[in-house]
């Protein structure tokens, strides 16, 4: 049995540089449908606000990660989000490698944040984008990050305006930088975990005619999402589903969704082969024959890619189907028409069938 939960990994609150308390953020994500959400503000770790939050018969797991950088650094780089230290190391951050090696020796997970993320400098944002790629052994990449995208589009005071009342404009997928970046490491025998997230901040302008709350909680937590599958489901004990959650986390067993076009619960890749049935993060070996299948939620157009070239696509689709014999990295990406463009919907985890 496989249960799924979606929620948001990249979330900031007034310990740093976001806005919205962590019980202002739950109650977004208690509105927005999530099941857990993750505040992870800048080289800052905030203890003691771990905890479910309820409203009526719903109820949402707020955690605590960070965002660390290292602050002395000229221009700003290397963001990496940090899961489960329990304990503060952004002193580490001059150094990437070390802290990515004490991340993992606490039982910690981490990933690299915003990997390219473009400036704005109209609006005074920096190019904060990771650029020491000899690092190893953290835990993935978000290969998705709202604000880094919607950042891409303002290129003028007028274009700041419009995205900032139109945010559902600015979204078409992660950067192609990105995904092939991913795909690199992970032809290098790498397995490194995909994931997507807000970078939420809720932060308020009122400057000339732009007088509102820039990318809300609640509108945020609709949009792009990490869905992550485990065996077991969650059952209301803090410690018991907060374990659940990363150790599937850690695997690969998750997905990054964009929800905001359409729901994307229910997305399944699997595989099947020589007795053995598998689901995204798993291997499988191709003695004789794997048959890989994909179900959405909803008709789109379903790539296959293997070491990330595409060698499949089926338009309108709920499904798909494919016998493979070769060994390598497969993935998948969802596509649908909204707001008049081709959008991205739906990036899987790989499955990785070896010899």
């Amino acid at each position: 049995m496989i249960y799924e939960y979606a929620g948001n990994l990249h979330v900031h609150s007034p310990y740093s540089d976001g806005f919205g308390s962590h019980h202002q953020i739950a109650l977004a994500a208690l509105k927005a449908g999530l099941d857990f959400v993750v505040v992870t503000d800048h080289n800052i770790w905030v203890d003691g606000l771990d905890g479910y939050r309820y409203s009526a018969d719903r109820r949402v797991l707020l955690l605590t990660g960070e965002e660390i950088h290292d602050q002395t650094r000229q221009p700003q780089k290397n963001h990496l989000l940090t899961y489960e230290t329990h304990q503060e190391l952004a002193p580490l951050a001059p150094e990437p490698q070390r802290l990515i090696d004490a991340v993992n020796k606490v039982g910690g997970l981490s990933f690299l944040a915003h990997p390219f993320d473009p400036a704005a400098p109209i609006i005074s944002e920096l190019d904060l984008s990771w650029v020491e790629w000899e690092v190893h052994d953290y835990t993935g990449i978000e290969i998705w990050n709202f604000m880094s995208e919607m950042k891409s589009h303002i290129k003028s005071i007028p274009a700041a305006i419009f995205y900032a009342y139109n945010p559902t404009l600015s979204a078409e997928g992660p950067f192609p930088e990105v995904l092939e970046r991913w795909d690199r490491i992970l032809a290098s025998g790498e397995r490194v975990v995909a994931i997507g997230g807000a970078d939420a901040h809720a932060t308020p302008i009122r400057k000339g005619l732009l007088n509102r709350v820039i990318l809300p909680y609640e509108w945020l937590f609709r949009a792009v999402n990490t869905h992550i599958l485990t065996s077991e489901p969650l059952n209301g004990n803090v410690e018991n589903d907060r374990r659940r959650l990363f150790h599937s986390l850690r695997r690969g067993r998750c997905f990054v969704g964009y929800d905001l076009p359409a729901p994307t619960r229910g997305f399944r890749f699997s595989a099947q082969g020589d007795g053995d049935r598998v689901i995204m993060g798993e291997s499988i070996s191709a003695r004789y024959g794997v048959t890989l299948q994909v179900k959405l939620p909803s008709r789109a157009e379903i790539r296959l890619l293997r070491d990330g070239e595409q060698i499949r696509t089926w338009e309108d689709s709920e499904a798909a189907v494919c016998t493979v014999t070769e060994h390598g990295t497969y993935r998948v990406e969802a596509y649908l028409y909204f707001k008049g463009k081709k959008r991205g919907w739906i990036f899987s985890n790989p499955i990785f069938v070896t010899d």
